[in-house]
This record gives C-alpha cells, sequence and structure tokens, in this order.
C-alpha cells in the first residue's frame, strides 16, 4: 500500500447490504457492494434511480442502519459504534442533502440553521463565538452578512443549498456525502455549487462520496467513479479511465448518452432493451441482463462478480474480457 497520504483510503466499505421489507417481498436497495474512498478525493457514485445510490450515503454516515457489511472510517467500525462513538463520528462525517429547501427548517433563519450543530455540539462558549462563527461559515460559503436573519423562502435554490453546506461544514468535518447537491438546482447555479464544492475541497483538505445521476456531473468533479444498477456494482475505475474506454454495457450506454456540446457533433446512441427488472427478491444472474445487448443464456444463471479486468478497473460482467 502507498504511503503517499493522498492514496490511503479514509473510509472502506465491504460486502454491505441494505434491505427493506416491502408487501411485495425484500427490496435489496444495497446489495453486496464493496469500495474505497481515498483521502482529500471524490469518488463518484453514479446510477439511475432507484440504483440504491442515496441509500447507500445514508449507510455511511448511519441515517440508516445496514443489515450487514462493514464501514471503517478512519480505522473505526462505523456500524458497531456506540452512542458515544458516533456523536465523535459525526462531527467528522456529515451529509449534504439533494433538496435545499425541504432539509432545512424552514421556520428557521439562516443564522440559526448553520448555528444549530454549533450549539447542540458546544463549540462556542458564548452568543459572541456564535454569532462570529456564523457569520464566518456563510463568507466560506459565498452568503452575504445580509441572509443573517433571512428564512429559507426568501431565498433561491443556490442559496438555500449555500446554507445547507455551510451547516455540514459547522462541525469542521473530513468526509461529506453530497446526496445529488446540484440536480435539484438551475444550470448556471449547478455550476457556481460545484466549483464551491471543489474550492472547499482544496482548502479545507475534504473527502467527498458524490452521488448523482449526471455523468457530465461526475466527471467533473471526481477523481474515482463506481457505477450501481440495482443495489450493486456494476463497474469501479479513475475518471480518466471510464470515460476514456468504459467497459461494462450499462456503463457504455451511459457515456453514450452524454450531450456533446459541438454544433453538427454525431455521436451513437446505445438504445437499452427491455425493462428494468424489479429490485424485490431479485432471481439470480445479471440484472442488467435483461436490458443488455450482448447477454448470453448463462448471464442469467449467475450473479457476476466485481473483478478486476485491467489493472484498477473492477467489471462486474461475465463477458466483460470481450470489451477490454
Amino acid at each position: 500500500m502507498s504511503n503517499n497520504p493522498s492514496e490511503l483510503p479514509i473510509l472502506q466499505v465491504r460486502n454491505l447490504k441494505k434491505y427493506f421489507h416491502v408487501s411485495k417481498g425484500t427490496l435489496h436497495a444495497v446489495d453486496d457492494i464493496s469500495f474505497d474512498i481515498r483521502q482529500g478525493k471524490t469518488l463518484g457514485m453514479v446510477g439511475e434511480s432507484g440504483c440504491g445510490k442515496s441509500t447507500t450515503g445514508r449507510l455511511l454516515v448511519r441515517l440508516h442502519e445496514s443489515d450487514s457489511g462493514s464501514i471503517r472510517y478512519d480505522g473505526i467500525e462505523v456500524t458497531r459504534a456506540s452512542s458515544k462513538e458516533m456523536k465523535v463520528l459525526r462531527t467528522k462525517m456529515q451529509m449534504i442533502f439533494q433538496d435545499p429547501y425541504s432539509s432545512i427548517n424552514p421556520r428557521h433563519t439562516v443564522a440559526s440553521i448553520i448555528g444549530e450543530p454549533l450549539k447542540i455540539y458546544k463549540k462556542v462558549r458564548n452568543m459572541q463565538e456564535y454569532e462570529e462563527k456564523v457569520h464566518q461559515l456563510m463568507e466560506t460559503v459565498g452568503l452575504a452578512d445580509r441572509l443573517y436573519d433571512a428564512y429559507p423562502h426568501e431565498l433561491d435554490g443556490g442559496r438555500r443549498q449555500r446554507i445547507g453546506i455551510a451547516r455540514a461544514l459547522a462541525l469542521e468535518p473530513q468526509f461529506i456525502v453530497c446526496d445529488e447537491p446540484v440536480s435539484a438546482l438551475d444550470v448556471s447555479i449547478q455550476a457556481q455549487i460545484l466549483n464551491l464544492l471543489m474550492d472547499l475541497q482544496d482548502k479545507l483538505k475534504l473527502t467527498y462520496l458524490f452521488i448523482t445521476h449526471d455523468l457530465s456531473v461526475v466527471k467533473h468533479i471526481s477523481d474515482d467513479i463506481v457505477i450501481m444498477y440495482l443495489g450493486q456494482i456494476v463497474e469501479q475505475a479513475n475518471t480518466e479511465e471510464l470515460f476514456r474506454h468504459p467497459i461494462h454495457p450499462y456503463s457504455q450506454a451511459l457515456s453514450s448518452a452524454i450531450p456533446v456540446p459541438r454544433l453538427n457533433a454525431r455521436k451513437e446512441r446505445i438504445i437499452l432493451k427491455s425493462e428494468v427488472v424489479s429490485p424485490i427478491d431479485p432471481k439470480p444472474g445479471c440484472r442488467f441482463a435483461p436490458r443488455c445487448n450482448y447477454a448470453k443464456p448463462e448471464c442469467g444463471e449467475a450473479d457476476p462478480v466485481l473483478r478486476e479486468v485491467m489493472p484498477g478497473r473492477l467489471v462486474a460482467c461475465h463477458r466483460a474480457e470481450m470489451f477490454v
């Protein structure tokens, strides 16, 4: 293992599972996934709605309890941490949510939303310190001082998301789960928030799990990428390598759907056939097989194993070698 701190994983996930019992059976939301996130880097997690991305993010910070598997943050086993240990861990692990309005209390002012963690964790000794810290956090995320006593309904989506980011930074965490933080924003505002997150990462040495369904966004911010499909990881790679040469058929289809910002540009789209199989009590075999243009009968017989098919390239596909 490398001795370079930037190459060491700050978070290690092994065989993580989360099932939900619903009226029709057992929903396999997260089904035996493993990955590492390197310190100071961004791991992008990509996939369609319902693939388990957000559930994974919530498991990492224990907003959901896992059914089995291991989550080790900086050497500490998160899944077995006591309430006292979790209180310490929550100062190091935070989350930015998708909807910047529903994730904040509309009856609280900007200052009280940002400053609430400071009060709960007793990070300030008096009101003067509290106000100074809140103003500092507002300045860090680009919120004007005049908004100190404003309410969320008075602000646009971009400013609301900056409130969520400031709240996540209040306890000076090292790791932040960004759960589709720009998907609810206008395109012009998306770029501002992405640039803010990248600037904060450089300035504060943060580590991100960046969850999104938009490959063009994840390409802009991520160092490494995992592609998820129906609760499982189907491909894991360095960002540059994955966009240069996607291996899994699902990754290829996602890559082909990225718009090319040039006039008269031609790009062959990969059209997926059939329907998405149900994640409720899934049958053995590759879950992507019904939509795959390359599927053979054996693909529906056994689950593909996530394996290294090239140096640093992990792919869960029975026929991966034909795309290498």
